[in-house]
């Protein structure tokens, strides 16, 4: 669990004043679909996705504020089949808040403020060359002391665009 100040933020990175995750609101639709397409590596859904994103999937995803102002998000749902997973949609943090552990301090915040059942274990797709990726959820699997299964889960035929195969990242269980 991240360590918290006496105000309750998050540790900020040097260059803020202050962190504070929380869940998405409807107001924050907007500022996740800008940060997605900022990225310029995520597949960037409509607009009106991450709107009903904020609205409908509030509770499993964090939207990390740096000095008031949106640096990052992490995008989540809990398995239908298997409520104590949560599969990780996307993650995103800001050009300027990059290399500084955001990432990571937000995906153990959502996983640590788990509301009724627990998380014990935590879900993403990967394509092999996205190393940023790869390495932050095995990072985040080592410091659970978690193991990590890697496995196919959907081949570049079942995508109608072009897009590269993705690998299940199961992590858990923690």
């Amino acid at each position: 669990m991240p360590h918290r100040n006496s105000t309750g933020s998050v540790p900020r990175p040097e260059s803020a004043t202050r962190v504070d995750f929380r869940s998405p609101n409807l107001e924050d639709g907007q500022h996740l679909w800008r940060m997605a397409r900022e990225a310029r590596v995520l597949d960037v859904n409509t607009s009106y996705a991450y709107l009903l994103w904020a609205r409908d999937f509030a509770e499993t995803s964090i939207i990390a504020t740096i000095d008031d102002d949106p640096g990052g998000f992490v995008t989540g749902y809990r398995r239908p089949d298997d409520p104590e997973t949560l599969m990780i949609w996307q993650v995103a943090v800001g050009d300027q808040y990059r290399g500084q552990g955001l990432a990571s301090r937000m995906l153990d915040d959502l996983v640590d403020r788990s509301s009724d059942a627990p998380v014990r274990h935590l879900e993403t797709t990967i394509t092999a060359d996205n190393s940023a990726s790869i390495a932050l959820f095995t990072s985040f699997a080592n410091a659970r002391k978690a193991p990590i299964e890697r496995t196919p889960l959907f081949e570049a035929e079942m995508f109608p665009d072009g897009h590269d195969a993705e690998l299940l990242f199961r992590i858990g269980p923690f």
